[in-house]
């Protein structure tokens, strides 16, 4: 089962079990996607689907740490609320370990010796842990490897 037919049966499950807050959210991610496919008039698969939902979190995430700032926790009390249903559908997110033999890999893979070389592990490293590791993070991680 793909990744947007088991969002769209959860909805059904979660219409019959009138649960009001998932079935939102889980209306929100189903539209985030047909917005995308009719855009780019295809049909995405499981990794493009994912992508998209980890669009949602970063936007989420975003408006959360804006709501705080000014003092909304109202506002940021339903975006949080909306990131952990989001999160039942993303990957396991990969530890510090995982993600420093994936940069080692990448290293070793690419020949990369210098920060000139930045951009070929981080592509490395993105193939691999796509979804499951936050990108600016890792690639600061890199930069700091290659430049010590």
């Amino acid at each position: 089962m793909t990744l947007k037919q088991q969002l769209t049966e959860d909805m059904k499950n979660a219409m019959r079990a009138g649960e009001k807050h998932q079935l939102g959210v889980i209306r929100l991610m189903l539209a985030a996607i047909k917005q995308r496919e009719v855009d780019e008039r295809i049909e995405l698969d499981d990794v493009q689907v994912l992508a998209t939902l980890e669009k949602m979190m970063k936007q989420r995430k975003d408006s959360v740490s804006q709501f705080d700032a000014a003092g909304r926790d109202d506002l940021s009390a339903i975006e949080r609320a909306e990131m952990v249903v989001i999160e039942t559908y993303l990957p396991a997110k990969l530890d510090e370990a995982e993600i420093d033999a994936l940069i080692t890999a990448a290293i070793a893979e690419t020949g990369a010796s210098s920060p000139r070389d930045m951009g070929k592990v981080v592509a490395a490293v993105k193939e691999k842990a796509a979804g499951r590791a936050d990108m600016g993070v890792v690639s600061g991680r890199i930069k700091s490897r290659l430049a010590g």
